[in-house]
C-alpha cells in the first residue's frame, strides 16, 4: 500500500473542495472495495476522503417517498421498521447483502458510487425508479448506472441521498454465490402506485438492467404464474466458473416469480 494524503470533513462541501484539490483522490465510504484495491496495490491515490465524518445517515419515511441518507448502513436500512412497512421489498434487500460485519460498515451510497454489477441496491433503485441525489443535482436512477462500475458521477461529485418511491407492493429475490454472498441473479420487482410494473435485474449482465418482458406479463397480472413459460434470453448474460449465461437466464425468470410471491 502507498502512502496518501487522508482527510475526514464534516461537511459535504468540504469534502467536494478536498477532492478537487486532490491530484488523484478516492472517496472513502464503507471501504470494501477501496480497502482491499489499496491493499493489493490495484490503486495507488495520493488521497482519499473520507466521508463517514459527514453525518449523513437515516431512514425518513413519508407518504409517497422514502429517503435515505447515502452514509445509512446496510443494517440501518434493514432495520427500519418504517421502511420494512413503506417498501419491505429493500429492507429485505439489505438485510441480506454480505454478513453482518459488512452491513454494519457498508453504505448505500458507497454501494450506489461503486456500482459494483453483482450489488444488490442498484437493483432496488432501478426497480422502484429512484432519484439519487448528488452534492451537485438528482439523477433518476434511468441515467445514473452507465455500466460497469461507472455511474453518471462526475470528478468530485458525491452522493448525498437516495429518494424512493413509496410502491404498491416489493419484492426481491437472489440467488447468492455461495462465498461472497453477491448475487449470482438478484431480481426486484415493484407494482408501483400508478400500477405500472417495473422489474430489475442485477448480478446477471455486466450492469443492472431492467427486464421488459417480465414487465409487460406482470403489468397484466402480478402473480408467479404470469411468467410461466417466459423466457429471457442469454445473449450479453455474464458467463463465468459460476454460472454460464443460458443458467442465468433461466434464474432470471426463477427469481423473478420467487420476487412476486415475496412481495407485499
Amino acid at each position: 500500500m502507498e502512502n496518501f494524503n487522508y482527510v475526514r470533513p464534516a461537511k459535504v462541501a468540504d469534502a467536494v473542495k478536498a477532492m478537487k484539490k486532490a491530484k488523484d483522490g478516492k472517496y472513502l465510504a464503507g471501504g470494501h472495495t477501496l480497502l482491499p484495491t489499496l491493499k493489493q496495490g490495484l490503486a495507488a491515490p495520493t488521497d482519499i476522503v473520507d466521508l463517514s465524518g459527514l453525518k449523513n445517515a437515516g431512514v425518513k419515511v413519508g407518504a409517497k417517498s422514502v429517503t435515505i441518507g447515502a452514509g445509512t448502513t446496510h443494517a440501518e436500512v434493514a432495520g427500519s421498521k418504517d421502511l420494512r412497512k413503506a417498501i419491505p421489498g429493500l429492507a429485505k434487500l439489505a438485510g441480506g447483502i454480505g454478513d453482518p460485519h459488512v452491513r454494519h460498515r457498508g453504505t448505500i451510497g458507497g454501494s450506489l458510487a461503486n456500482n459494483d454489477p453483482a450489488a444488490d441496491y442498484p437493483a432496488a433503485a432501478l426497480g422502484l425508479g429512484a432519484t439519487i441525489h448528488t452534492s451537485d443535482r438528482k439523477i433518476p436512477a434511468e441515467k445514473y448506472f452507465t455500466g460497469m462500475f461507472s455511474t453518471a458521477l462526475k470528478g468530485s461529485e458525491i452522493v448525498t441521498a437516495v429518494e424512493f418511491p413509496v410502491p404498491k407492493k416489493s419484492g426481491y429475490a437472489k440467488f447468492p454465490n455461495p462465498a461472497s454472498l453477491y448475487a449470482m441473479v438478484g431480481v426486484f420487482v415493484a407494482q408501483l402506485a400508478d400500477g405500472s410494473v417495473r422489474v430489475a435485474v442485477t448480478g446477471a449482465g455486466p450492469g443492472v438492467f431492467r427486464a421488459p418482458e417480465l414487465e409487460a406479463a406482470l403489468a397484466k397480472n402480478f402473480s408467479a404464474k404470469a411468467l410461466d413459460g417466459i423466457a429471457v434470453k442469454a445473449k450479453g448474460l455474464n458467463s463465468d466458473m459460476h454460472a454460464s449465461a443460458e443458467y442465468r437466464a433461466h434464474l432470471i425468470t426463477v427469481m423473478a416469480k420467487r420476487a412476486v410471491e415475496a412481495a407485499k
